[in-house]
């Protein structure tokens, strides 16, 4: 029997996980995250499983990888200073290959910045926060409902890829409340944890791949030999020194996720029948970006709405098919400028302006609707 209930963001999120096999969380207490913490601390006893408050941000990573090391799904949540503590060990997930899953509800900064304040800051440091050539997977909710449904998301990614997956929530979706109906269990897909396919005796190796390129890494204490190192590896897990093998585990861990193509690449389209400019957005900003393109056409202007819930991969050909539909596009966000950038580099020569608001206030629907109008004179002038 469905039932709606009043949840807040950061609370779908925690159910989220836990629904898609979440049975070990691990964190340290920062706001606006620290509902997820509380969530977790409730629900997680009741079904059996673990939560642990660490003495600090770094700790509460090595604990998730630990125990995702050890077979369990696994999440952590924090916002931007705990984010950036987390960066070294978030490099180390997407080397050794561990599945985990790191909820970041973006505030104000850089530093400590402004705590309560909303900000989608955090683009480019889920993107390239920790060092050298590496992939990820950021996924961008604008509502409650999408919470759940990107929690669920992610823990499936992290394990169907086995590489650390961003929940880049903000302050304004996670303490959003509104009327939610969750899906039933039997409704929700859920990805299980790989399994090694081959015994010891007949040549396992903990980092040998298949045609997905992604390794059946046995888990610790199930009888295997593995070895688990932020070194640079071969198919034993052990380093090497090898130019060669540097190289191909560099590029498969990127190949394992490009391969896929669009199929994690989720957007959503409005107003595009007709459109000859678009806006695009994504998080919090998207609710407020979606009510201005409405004021807009009512205005009489001709302009379609692109919603990102895929950060990263970033949407090259989803960017690249819009601007070859409109002649102008404004993309608005929460910070100084950090996705604008990736936007123009997809359109390829479309003009492209960028609609920025940076003082811990978010937007109203009228700013950004005056930036609409700005646009469609720029592209007619």
């Amino acid at each position: 029997m469905e039932c709606t209930r009043l949840m807040q963001g950061n609370e779908a999120v925690a159910e989220g996980a836990i629904a898609a096999g979440v049975t070990f969380f691990a964190g340290y207490p920062i706001t606006p995250s620290t509902e997820i913490a509380e969530q977790m601390a409730k629900l997680l006893p009741k079904i059996g499983g673990t939560f642990l408050q660490m003495e600090d941000e770094i700790g509460a990573m090595g604990a998730i990888l630990g125990a995702s090391l050890a077979g369990a799904k696994v999440m952590d949540a924090t916002s931007g200073p705990g984010f950036s503590l987390k960066q070294e060990l978030i490099g180390y997930a997407a080397c050794a290959e561990i599945p985990c899953v790191v909820a970041n509800v973006q505030r104000v900064g850089p530093s400590t910045g402004q705590p309560t304040a909303p900000s989608q800051g955090d683009v480019m440091q889920a993107r390239w926060g920790t060092h050298g050539d590496h992939p990820i997977i950021a996924l961008s909710p604008w509502s409650v409902r999408e919470s759940f449904d990107m929690a669920v998301m992610a823990v499936n990614y992290a394990e169907r890829f086995r590489t650390p997956v961003i929940l880049l929530t903000d302050e304004i979706i996670g303490h959003l409340r509104e009327n939610v109906t969750l899906p039933s269990p039997e409704e929700i897909e859920i990805y299980p944890r790989r399994l090694p396919k081959a015994t010891r005796a007949e040549g396992y190796q903990p980092y040998a791949v298949g045609e997905d390129l992604v390794p059946d890494a046995a888990r610790f204490g199930d009888g295997y030999h593995i070895h688990v190192t932020g070194l640079l590896h071969d198919e034993t897990g052990f380093p090497s020194g090898c130019p060669a093998v540097t190289e191909q585990l560099i590029r498969r861990l990127h190949e394992k996720i490009s391969r896929v193509g669009e199929e994690i690449i989720h957007t959503e389209e409005s107003f595009m029948e007709d459109a000859e400019y678009a806006v695009v957005s994504y998080g919090g900003t998207a609710r407020t970006a979606y009510e201005a393109v409405r004021t807009a056409r009512a205005e009489g202007i001709k302009v379609g709405f692109l919603r990102l819930q895929t950060i990263w991969p970033f949407a090259d050909a989803a960017v690249a098919r819009l601007a070859a539909r409109v002649k102008g596009i404004l993309v608005a966000e929460l910070n100084y400028g950090q996705l604008v950038g990736e936007v123009t580099r997809a359109a390829h020569g479309t003009h492209v302006r960028s609609c920025l608001k940076y003082n811990m206030l978010d937007f109203t629907p009228q700013e950004i609707t005056a930036a609409i109008r700005q646009m469609s004179e720029e592209v007619r002038a």
